[in-house]
């Protein structure tokens, strides 16, 4: 679910918990209306509101495009892989260097935010174990 309205936005930037990193910016509020949320929810689940924030200095539409679609890929990946919190307001912020950046480093940098703003249920991202491939 995504955030759609002003007030959200001006409220996590000046209430919420924030996370520096090289490509992105990460700021995490806890959603007071989650409950509510949850209650409308076809499955009856809980989920985190997220929005993406990419400024015009970044460049045309094509590059801030490419940008947004990147970090939803990136957070969708975090997301399926790691047992998230839910029941927060989660604002991702593009910072100049995104521009350059490729999937895996925005990747990187929302894991390390998410460890960092603690959104990880257990603190440890549930990485597959044994070896990477076999031949």
């Amino acid at each position: 679910m995504a955030i759609s309205e002003n007030h959200l936005y001006k409220k996590v930037y000046a209430k919420g918990a924030k996370a520096v990193c090289k490509h992105i910016v990460v700021y995490v509020l806890t959603d007071y209306h989650a409950s509510r949320l949850a209650r409308e929810n076809p499955l009856k689940k809980r989920v985190n509101r997220v929005g993406l924030t990419v400024s015009t200095r970044l460049g045309g539409a094509v590059v801030r495009s490419r940008v947004r679609r990147i970090i939803r890929a990136a957070y969708q990946k975090l997301d399926k892989e790691n047992d998230l919190k839910k029941g927060k307001l989660i604002v991702i912020t593009a910072r100049d260097a995104a521009v350059k950046a490729k999937s895996t480093d925005i990747y990187a940098d929302l894991l390390y935010a998410a460890k960092k703003l603690s959104l990880l249920s257990d603190g440890l991202p549930h990485e597959k174990t044994g070896s990477a491939r076999t031949q």
